[in-house]
């Protein structure tokens, strides 16, 4: 019996309704971008009570079997669980060449419905993108992002 490979990298999932959602496995623009934001968010975020969360499990549905992981999170706090149950305040997919729009905007609703106040979609070659919030979807076209009194610039962060 030969042995199957199966690389890690293709084990990055997400688990929704009994299926398992695979993730895009990221390339450098996203993983510089996830750095920046990560960075910059803790100085900005921080000093104003919210922890900054690269990469957490999220429950989004406590009856059904609904894991998400963004690509970086924004809590009130500290969460008191290690796999969170509570809606973080800002939820941030960065766009990856590979990414779905149905599944990308499934996401979204879900962590809206969820009770997340922000969702951030974020292109990290462009810097352009989307502040989704229950009263609907702002573009951003000058790589400034918002969410109360979070304000991030993605002009700032270097190019890939």
């Amino acid at each position: 019996m030969r042995a199957t490979f199966i690389p890690l990298l293709s084990l990055i999932a997400e688990y929704v309704e009994g299926r398992i959602v695979y993730r895009s496995v990221p390339q450098k623009p996203h993983s510089k971008m996830q750095s920046f934001l990560d960075r910059t968010l803790y100085n900005i975020a921080h000093p104003l009570g919210f922890e900054v969360w690269v990469e957490p499990r999220i429950q989004t549905h406590s009856a059904r079997p609904h894991y998400r992981i963004p690509d970086v999170c924004v809590t009130l706090g500290e969460p008191p669980e290690d796999i969170f149950t509570t809606p973080p305040f800002l939820c941030i997919e960065i766009l990856s060449p590979d990414d779905s729009a149905v599944e990308l905007r499934g996401k979204i609703e879900e962590y809206l419905s969820f009770g997340v106040t922000h969702v951030w979609i974020a292109d990290p070659v462009s810097l352009r993108g989307e502040i989704h919030t229950q009263d609907g979807i702002q573009r951003v076209e000058d790589g400034l992002f918002r969410a109360g009194a979070i304000e991030v610039d993605l002009r700032l962060t270097e190019r890939p």
